[in-house]
């Protein structure tokens, strides 16, 4: 690794002004299991000049209920936010991503504000050395297209002319299914508006902006995630999904269906949740929605199988909602 600052941070003010200062030459480091694998494979064009640690500003570890609404820290480790039980009772969707999230290890260290803002999966976009100067990195073409695209997006490119390399974060479709909201150093958003891919980046914040707190309304039906791996214990998702569905007499009312690792960003899938309205969740509701899920689909030449591997993820998920008892 290279030489760089290391200032540690006391406050988000403090956190902010560092990386104002630096200009976006600057990397913002808390559980660092994303962020120091970049550093030693030197994957990027340009190494950060600093780096600026948040662990060390109190008060953002921490999961709360209010009226509830679960709140929880962007420095809180996703163990525990696995095995909360305010989180396991009325979010079990997120409670679950968090539990199949890598490794045990790697989840006390890893934080949920890391893991939402994670950079992406691509193995030419990660060579080490900067050895595929990729259009994600501002270079001229995405080696996957006509390359190694095993594990890349079915639901077509993102970046002008197209990158195919996904987003992988288990938390991220989990919290865009319970419509969540991430806060920030200077506003509050919505899940499913926090992440856009451009060169170098995979969320909408500013150079000088960092997470804050993650909040989860009351929840109005019950929730559900699954994923797709090949090593189960350890493995980012092949395919995951997360769903939420609200029943009233039998019948949904609510559906908010999202799956991760098939494409740039979380993938909202609108036309399951359409299937869904009005009717019960049964075998076929949920195959009909699985259907309309990967109806938009245009896989590459190698990652055909995905596209039923995304459609039982949503029929599995929300078969798995059919909990009226539980809510």
């Amino acid at each position: 690794m290279r030489s760089f600052a290391h200032f540690n941070a006391a406050t988000v003010d403090e956190a902010v002004s560092v990386l104002r200062r630096y200009g976006g030459k600057a990397t913002v480091i808390a559980g660092g299991t994303d962020v120091l694998g970049r550093m030693k494979d030197e994957i990027l064009p340009a190494y950060p000049e600093a780096l600026v640690n948040i662990k060390t500003i109190p008060g953002l570890d921490f999961i709360d209920e209010i009226d509830g609404v679960i709140i929880i820290g962007a420095l809180t480790r996703l163990e525990d936010i696995a095995l909360n039980r305010a989180v396991q009772a009325s979010c079990p969707a997120l409670a679950e991503a968090a539990r199949r999230t890598a490794s045990t290890h790697l989840r006390e260290m890893g934080t949920i504000g890391g893991n939402i803002c994670q950079d992406v999966r691509c193995w030419y976009y990660r060579n080490p050395d900067n050895r595929f100067s990729c259009l994600k990195k501002g270079g001229g073409r995405c080696y996957a297209i006509n390359g190694d695209n095993r594990y890349h997006s079915i639901f077509g490119g993102s970046v002008d002319q197209g990158c195919y390399a996904v987003h992988v974060s288990d938390m991220a479709p989990a919290l865009v299914a319970l419509d969540a909201a991430i806060k920030t150093s200077r506003r509050e958003v919505r899940a499913e508006e926090f992440f856009k891919v451009g060169m170098l980046r995979t969320t909408i914040l500013d150079d000088d902006e960092i997470v804050t707190e993650i909040k989860i309304p009351k929840p109005v039906g019950w929730s559900a995630f699954f994923k797709f791996a090949l090593r189960k214990a350890i493995d980012f998702p092949i395919v995951n999904c997360a769903a939420m569905m609200a029943l009233a007499e039998g019948k949904v009312t609510e559906a908010r269906i999202c799956l991760n690792a098939v494409h740039g960003t979380p993938y909202r899938a609108r036309k399951a949740e359409e299937v869904m309205i009005g009717v019960s969740i049964n075998e076929d509701t949920a195959e009909a929605a699985g259907s309309a899920a990967i109806s938009a689909a245009i896989p590459l030449t190698k990652n055909g199988y995905m596209v039923q591997i995304a459609k039982t993820m949503v029929k599995r998920a929300i078969l798995a909602c059919n909990c009226p008892d539980k809510l």
